[in-house]
Parts: structure tokens; C-alpha cells; sequence
């Protein structure tokens, strides 16, 4: 970044966690590798944002295959444990940890957003008089992943997490 650059800055875009589980990728309960839970096909036609939608977990390596009906999900709230799916309770993929705790994901695009965040030198929130301010997933961040002195780690963990995806 040259000296005349503008800094760069990084606007909450005031997503929530639920808005990146259309698409959650996690780690197969049959062998292991990397497997996708979806929404499932709906009749009714259920919209794909619909965090109550049926979801089907699907793995391409093993053929593993299943579906969950009922119930809406459970979201991962505990640090210190790996995360899981919010509808089947298996392992995300996409989480790797850290000596202050897990970094995790549950799909690419929630990742992208957390490493734009923590890379941004200059972080605008959302104004402490607006509606839903502590709900967005960069307001709900860890507190060790939003200090500066913590930035280096936070993105080595997401670079390990992105070089889970190209296998060994």
C-alpha cells in the first residue's frame, strides 16, 4: 500500500450467521472427506435462505447421504470446542484452532468476510443506536479475533483452513 493510498476499510455488511447456511461444508461422517450439507429439494418450494428448510447432507467421496425435516438450527456458541453443522452435528470443514480458540466457517463466502475483516486496518461498525447491531457475524466475533495484535495468527489460521480445501 503506497503512503497515498486511502487505508483500507472494511464496512459490516450486517449479515448474520444465518445467512451463510444455504450452503455449509462439512466433514463427512462416513469417511472423513469433505461433504456438503444444502437445502434439500421442497416440493412446497421452500426458499434456500430459509434456516428451517429441510437440509440433506450429501458427501461425493462415499455416496453418504441425509436428510434432516424438522427443528431449526443449533448455532455453535462455545470457543474452545470445535464448531459444528447447525442441523447435523458434524465437524465443519472449514476450522482450524488457534491458542485463543477456534477460527471456523461454513461456507467460503462467511470465511472471505471474516479475513476481510480481520486484514482491515480500519473496521466500521454498525452505529450503537441501530437495530440488531450486536447480531451481525464481525460484531459477534471472539474479542481476541478483533484485536490488532491478534491479526497475524487469525490469518494464518484462515490460510491453513483455505489449504484444507486443496487436500494433501
Amino acid at each position: 500500500m503506497s503512503p497515498s493510498s486511502p487505508p483500507h476499510r472494511f464496512q459490516d455488511p450486517r449479515s448474520t450467521e444465518y445467512d451463510y447456511l444455504a450452503s455449509v461444508l462439512v466433514r463427512c461422517p462416513g469417511c472423513e472427506k469433505v461433504a456438503h450439507v444444502g437445502t434439500a429439494p421442497d416440493p412446497a418450494g421452500a426458499h434456500d435462505q430459509d434456516p428451517f428448510a429441510r437440509r440433506r447432507l450429501v458427501c461425493r467421496s462415499c455416496g453418504t447421504a441425509k436428510e434432516r425435516d424438522r427443528g431449526g438450527p443449533a448455532l455453535h456458541r462455545d470457543r474452545y470446542e470445535p464448531a459444528t453443522d447447525p442441523y447435523f452435528g458434524v465437524p465443519l470443514w472449514l476450522q482450524t484452532e488457534t491458542r485463543h480458540g477456534w477460527v471456523w466457517a461454513y461456507n467460503l463466502e462467511h470465511l472471505d468476510l471474516i479475513g476481510r475483516f480481520v486484514r482491515a486496518p480500519l473496521r466500521e461498525g454498525i452505529p450503537w443506536h441501530d437495530h440488531g447491531r450486536k447480531m451481525t457475524v464481525v460484531a459477534r466475533l471472539p474479542a481476541w479475533m478483533q484485536q490488532a495484535g491478534n491479526r497475524d495468527e487469525v490469518l494464518r489460521a484462515i490460510a491453513r483452513i483455505h489449504a484444507s480445501l486443496l487436500g494433501p
